[in-house]
């Protein structure tokens, strides 16, 4: 593994353990040539995913990129970092789990709207914000009575 710092080939692992949920391996590395320390996470991956985006492109799918969207639209949220790294696994392994090697960013976007409206509405909005693209007012309050209306199921099914 290469030194983030120096870039030394030689680096060595001085901790490893699995993740709290054990879908993956954290190493602590030290850098010999600079001191430097950091951490490396090992995973499992299934396949080779390939998103399809709108504009018909095709790139590598980058699990890396959706954790920041998702601790994006968590920032400041009372959620767990672990939590947090569960839901962007469990994304993951549904995605791999499908069979497909080409999946649609939208089918993306909407696993991971699901997955923040259980977590925490207002995580929901705001990444349905940008996912669903809002340009007024107007679109909130679409999400939001859409979350009222759920809000109300909930209650009506928890009284019955």
């Amino acid at each position: 593994m290469r030194c983030p710092y120096c870039a030394s080939e030689d680096t060595q692992v001085k901790d490893s353990r699995p993740t709290e949920d054990g879908t993956a391996i954290r190493r602590r590395r030290v850098c010999p040539a600079c001191g430097g320390r950091f951490t490396t996470f090992e995973r499992v991956q299934l396949r080779e995913l390939v998103v399809l985006k709108r504009s018909g492109r095709r790139v590598p799918f980058d699990r890396d990129k959706l954790a920041r969207s998702v601790q994006v639209a968590l920032r400041k949220r009372p959620v767990e970092p672990e939590e947090i790294e569960r839901l962007v696994s469990s994304i993951v392994r549904q995605l791999e789990s499908t069979g497909e090697p080409e999946i649609h960013s939208e089918q993306i976007g909407e696993l991971v709207m699901e997955r923040l409206k259980a977590v925490d509405d207002v995580a929901y909005v705001r990444f349905a914000s940008v996912y669903r693209n809002f340009l007024q007012a107007r679109d909130f309050e679409a999400v939001l009575d859409e979350l009222s209306g759920d809000e109300t199921d909930r209650k009506k099914r928890s009284d019955d």
